[in-house]
């Protein structure tokens, strides 16, 4: 498997999996930039240290949420919020109690988002997906085809706003950054042409810190019967996992980049998204 670069890591007191998708090797010859597009698990404990890292010196200018609107309720939205420089986008990968889409205003305040949910919002905080054809894959492999579903638009819209992202950095998270995090960054990796292995190895880089992270999360009342129903292992990521979505998609759509041109993101802004990683 083509090896990532230990030096992509970016180390947080907030946070337990952020790292730069830079320095990921191309199918013609080249690298991913560094300081276009980190990836990372929740950001809401972050210290004011980790936000002078993050906007200062790295750069940070969008952040892509991919929680559903009950984990920012019960989780925070972070003190990056705080932070005029840096632009905040949600779009939720999951299905939420009928609505299909969320993608809240900044400015929005939490009351305003909890009294137009449901009573019973918070008692669905990660519903599964499946996609239809996929119900016999491995568990992993059928909720992350199942994200393309029920989050399509979303999938879409986030790529797009690593897309048209001016100077700058972007970050996208979930609450472990591997999961909903790790779909939409290997199809920004797709279009940027990075070599199959790459994309693979990516994914499951995240198995390096599975521990801090299984604790991190459940030391979070939102997360941790999620957490603690599983031993570790069924939380870690596996590189058979992402390799067989990847295969999943060549097999239906020709590609990632297939299933992106099929939906509508066109061959314009795969040129722009591959222009952010690469150029």
């Amino acid at each position: 498997m083509t090896a990532t670069r230990t030096d992509r890591w970016i180390t947080l007191d907030g946070t337990t999996n952020t790292r730069d998708l830079g320095g990921l090797p191309t199918r013609d010859g080249g690298t991913t930039r560094f300081g276009r597009v980190l990836r990372s698990d929740n950001l809401q404990t972050l210290t004011p240290a980790d936000v002078h890292l993050l906007v200062d010196e790295l750069g940070l200018r969008d952040v892509i949420d991919l929680r559903t609107t009950a984990e920012v309720l019960l989780e925070g939205r972070g003190p990056l919020r705080e932070v005029p420089a840096v632009t905040h986008r949600h779009f939720t990968l999951l299905p939420e109690r009928g609505q299909r889409t969320d993608v809240f205003a900044v400015e929005e305040d939490d009351a305003q988002v909890r009294a137009g949910l449901p009573a019973d919002w918070a008692e669905s905080v990660l519903p599964r997906a499946t996609a239809p054809g996929a119900e016999d894959e491995p568990p992993a492999v059928r909720s992350y085809l199942g994200y393309l579903v029920d989050g399509e638009e979303n999938v879409l819209a986030a790529l797009r706003t690593l897309a048209a992202g001016g100077p700058g950095a972007a970050l996208v998270h979930c609450a472990a950054g591997k999961d909903r995090t790790g779909v939409v960054c290997a199809l920004a990796l797709a279009v940027a042409d990075v070599e199959t292995e790459a994309i693979i190895a990516d994914y499951a880089q995240t198995a390096e810190v599975i521990d801090a992270l299984v604790a991190k999360l459940a030391a979070s009342p939102t997360y941790a019967e999620d957490m603690t129903l599983r031993d570790t292992a069924s939380h870690t990521p596996r590189a058979e996992s992402m390799r067989r979505v990847l295969a999943v998609l060549d097999e239906w759509h020709g590609g990632p980049v297939g299933w992106l041109t099929e939906h509508g993101f066109g061959p314009e802004e795969q040129a722009a998204l591959r222009a952010r990683l690469r150029d």
